[in-house]
């Protein structure tokens, strides 16, 4: 079956809802059970880890049933769970396959709060955390210890957009009986197939493209079969719960995420390609232009581009950047990503950087090319120049 229709039918069961196309919102806490027959047979499913067989509300309704089904099938994986948001998905994944003593290689292009949560909680139970080059691959086995019991890679990184060579480290990992832990929210299960490149545990924080309509929190985790019973015992231990409201939404962005990002992988680069003619640009960070560092590994192992991209400009004085930015009408401020809108958002990782620093000196900019017409956005854009350009003749910045 083509990936567009696994698309439209993974996880539907109309059969089972009295022929209604879309999974109802089951909102519920307590199931009852007709005897007392049934409760044991149901503990008993349960138990055996038998796909929707359910106790309690805590445990999913057949809506987190038919999302978790969809995503590990699109994915490759063996199961996934549900999560109320991204970093709750990472910090269960990492609680999962984590103890006291042990110890953890992360890329330093990872998701900041991923980050946080190893070094700042982790590690006052016993985890010690190494950052990594993002752009090593196979060089991480310099950094293997004994106790390394899990790699994690985000490809392309958070703000910075290295490509990480995902089957050299995968082959490093297993080698050293590490697992890889894969924040895959960029690729998605359509652009990025994790367990074909030896990737153990796929996070998405489907808060961005899976919802697609910036209006619901939400994340996923898709197991091997060897890692899955880890992940769901731990999240359970935690008492890890998505809102059946939210879930719903993820299943209505899901059929048409197809659609969606093709216009965010063809918009993003018509942008892309356009900011790196502006003698504004000192750099632009996207892994399907040619000029990114990357895009050979892009090109080998993506089948797409999401429309989330980083820009440097050349160094400019701080109100040139804001009054560049305050000028923008399609291009809102603000964090998160995936929606139909556009954003932008001013970052500087020169401070979070361990293993290479940031060699740009000009302010960076994170943007997100919704859905919009490209020529719109590019002319807001140039309006932005426009507006920089013009308070750089009254305060140029000074060395």
């Amino acid at each position: 079956m083509k990936e567009k229709t696994r698309l439209v039918t993974a996880g539907r069961h109309p059969e089972r809802f009295a022929g209604l196309v879309n999974t109802p919102i089951f909102r519920g806490s307590t199931i009852l059970h007709g005897s007392m027959a049934e409760w044991e047979e149901k503990k008993k499913r349960r138990a055996a880890d038998e796909p929707g067989a359910t106790t309690y509300g805590r445990f999913g309704t057949p809506t987190h049933h038919a999302l978790e089904e969809a995503i590990a099938e699109l994915e490759g994986g063996y199961r996934s769970q549900v999560f109320p948001s991204g970093l709750a998905a990472c910090a269960t994944a990492l609680t999962a396959l984590l103890a006291a003593g042990d110890h953890v290689l992360l890329t330093d292009s990872a998701y900041s709060p991923t980050r946080t949560f190893l070094t700042r909680v982790l590690g006052r139970f016993g985890v010690e955390v190494t950052i990594y080059d993002p752009t090593s691959g196979g060089g991480i086995e310099a950094s293997m210890r004994p106790n390394t019991r899990v790699v994690y890679v985000e490809s392309p990184g958070s703000e910075t957009f290295e490509i990480q060579d995902i089957p050299a480290i995968a082959a490093v990992a297993h080698r050293h009986g590490a697992k890889v832990v894969m924040d895959n929210t960029w690729g998605t299960p359509l652009f990025f197939k994790p367990f074909e490149h030896g990737v153990d545990v796929s996070i998405q924080a489907a808060t961005k493209y899976i919802v697609g309509h910036s209006d619901a929190m939400l994340g996923i985790v898709t197991c091997t079969e060897e890692t899955w019973p880890l992940i769901k015992r731990t999240t359970q231990d935690l008492g890890q719960t998505a809102g059946p409201d939210d879930v719903y939404l993820a299943l209505r962005g899901l059929r048409t995420m197809n659609v969606r990002l093709q216009q965010h992988w063809k918009s993003g680069v018509e942008v892309a390609s356009w900011l790196e003619t502006r003698p504004e640009v000192e750099k632009v960070l996207h892994p399907a232009l040619p000029s990114h560092p990357g895009h050979a590994l892009w090109k080998r192992d993506f089948l797409g581009a999401a429309g989330l991209f980083a820009v440097v400009l050349k160094p400019a004085s701080p109100a040139a950047v804001e009054a560049f930015i305050d000028s923008l009408q399609l291009f809102g401020i603000g964090v998160s990503w995936g929606g139909y809108e556009s954003l932008v958002i001013p970052f500087n990782p020169s401070g979070d950087r361990v293993t290479a620093k940031w060699p740009y000196t000009g302010q960076a900019l994170r943007l997100h090319v919704g859905l919009e017409d490209p020529a719109d956005l590019i002319a807001d854009l140039e309006g932005g120049f426009a507006a920089l350009a013009e308070i750089e003749v009254c305060t140029p910045l000074r060395a």
